[in-house]
């Protein structure tokens, strides 16, 4: 490599036991005269993945793989992975740089140290790759019996699997779907358009041991505009009104936004769809929390925001995937601030949804999942629209910006209970 340039940096996510280092001993093997550096970490207090790696190579921990232990390079030891990185490019020449995030966390935060610190100056991003369990994300969100439901790592950190496997996914470039061999056709085939739909534009390949084309894993495909589904498909439905703009009393009979031109494979194939909820009402905080925490197994994911009556200046934010889901508190309305601050900040967004009488304060979710009953959806959903200023009690949805609440959360046992106050370890 010559002086003064920047080294192609492709970060692999996946679940614990998804085959990453498998995956990771396949490119070493068949790297050719490519010279790559390897960045594994482990949660444990030994680092199992390096250890694998080195044994199944012809390179050695401290020469080809560089070992990073004793926790998750993309929090706790973020300061090692920049100081790790920058010291590699000084120190060693080579041509690629494989890093591999832990097993509870995404590549994104990751890859965003490659953008954002001094590593900046050596290096580019090329690509996020996950490596998906397909057997597991099969019964997870397939209505099967995972045998497990929750990802944790040898410190003791854990977090719902199902959250877990949806963020790795949407963050993807690549994903691959490993163990093929393990699932059927069909089922193969509506994981992969669950894929599809959760992160559109993704490269997608499959195979059964890690045995993906080395240029391709390797190869410059990182898009950091790429659309997230839930996003995508919000986002294709700005600026579309389907009259809600009056009494939240005319929607009760279903109508809702659609947008099914995301996925049209899947949605022929294996039902994958999705739609947009999206009322200008508050929610009653209990019948909110029960239909939220609750949602069928055909949906695999839901985003969005919730204007909840009782804390009506807090823009709550929901998350859900499978059976683990979240409300957070985002902080203030921009409806609720001073009026000069509302102006000021309409001026500098002229396209902003703007209600005279609510403001931004509006219910909006996005459904990802497979055949659905969107209309049974909505209308569990209107039967607990309240009108703007009823009273309430909010509950146990937090008020202060950054405070997270859990609707339901799977534990150990493969229960989804409904839960409230601590946050996951996982998702801090």
């Amino acid at each position: 490599m010559n002086a003064g340039e920047t080294i192609p940096v492709t970060v692999l996510g996946g679940s614990l036991g998804a085959g990453k280092t498998t995956l990771l001993n396949h490119l070493l093997t068949n790297a050719d005269d490519r010279d790559i550096a390897v960045l594994v970490n482990d949660m444990g207090s030994v680092n199992v993945d390096a250890e694998l790696v080195a044994e199944e190579s012809d390179l050695a921990v401290g020469g080809g793989v560089t070992e990073l232990s004793n926790g998750c390079i993309c929090c706790e030891l973020q300061d090692d992975l920049e100081t790790a990185v920058v010291r590699l490019a000084r120190e060693r020449s080579f041509d690629h740089l494989v890093v591999e995030a832990s097993g509870v966390s995404e590549p994104g935060p990751v890859a965003r140290l490659f953008v954002t610190s001094r590593a900046a100056a050596r290096y580019d991003v090329a690509g996020l790759a996950t490596v998906v369990d397909s057997r597991l994300f099969a019964d997870t969100f397939g209505g099967g019996d995972p045998d497990r439901t929750v990802a944790e790592e040898g410190d003791g950190s854990v977090r719902p699997l199902s959250d877990l496997l949806v963020e790795q996914v949407e963050s993807a470039d690549l994903v691959v779907l490993n163990k093929r061999d393990l699932v059927s056709d069909a089922e193969l085939g509506a994981v992969r358009d669950a894929v599809e739909a959760l992160r559109p534009g993704a490269t997608v390949v499959e195979t059964d041991h890690g045995d993906v084309d080395v240029d391709l894993l390797l190869s410059d495909c990182h898009d950091p505009d790429a659309p997230v589904g839930w996003r995508a498909t919000l986002e294709g439905e700005a600026g579309h009104d389907d009259g809600d703009e009056g009494d939240h009393d005319d929607h009760t009979d279903g109508d809702h936004d659609h947008d099914h031109d995301e996925t049209p494979h899947a949605e022929a194939t294996y039902g994958v769809t999705s739609f947009v909820y999206r009322r200008r009402a508050p929610l009653d905080p209990d019948g909110a929390a029960a239909v939220l925490g609750d949602l069928p197994d055909s949906v695999v994911r839901a985003k969005g925001s919730l204007w909840v009556a009782g804390a009506e200046d807090v823009h709550y934010t929901y998350s859900q995937a499978g059976p683990s889901a979240y409300v957070a508190a985002a902080g203030p309305w921009v409806a609720s601030r001073p009026e000069f601050e509302q102006d000021a900040y309409r001026r500098n967004h002229p396209d902003f949804d703007w209600h005279d009488d609510h403001g931004d304060r509006r219910t909006e979710l996005v459904f990802i999942g497979r055949e659905m009953d969107e209309d049974a959806l909505a209308a569990a959903l209107d039967a607990h629209l309240l009108d703007p200023g009823a009273s309430a009690d909010a509950g146990d949805f937090p008020t202060d910006p950054g405070e997270e609440v859990a609707l339901a959360e799977p534990t150990r046992e493969r229960e989804s209970v409904p839960t409230a106050g601590a946050v996951p370890e996982g998702r801090r």
